[in-house]
């Protein structure tokens, strides 16, 4: 019907436009990557050669960026972007 056809492509819209505003770092990426794959922050800080303050302060920013608050949340997140396999 039209009312469902119009309601799908806004909800798209509204979705690629929502992507484009969650542009994130190459650091960010291999600690959401990380986080995804089940690190902890030390092992993250480890395997990335920075502190853990550092590796703290990548997953706040990428909470914020994709407004996401939890770990598992930032999991499937990385799953559905094809940034990380089940």
């Amino acid at each position: 019907s039209p009312a469902v056809a119009t309601t799908v492509v806004q909800e798209y819209q509204r979705h690629l436009k929502g992507s484009q505003n969650k542009v994130l770092s190459e650091k960010e990426i291999e600690t959401l990557k990380r986080i995804a794959a089940g690190q902890t922050t030390k092992e993250i800080a480890f395997a990335m050669r920075v502190s853990t303050k550092t590796v703290e302060t990548h997953r706040s920013n990428l909470m914020a960026k994709l407004e996401i608050n939890t770990i598992a949340g930032l999991t499937k997140y990385a799953i559905r972007e094809g940034l990380t396999k089940l």
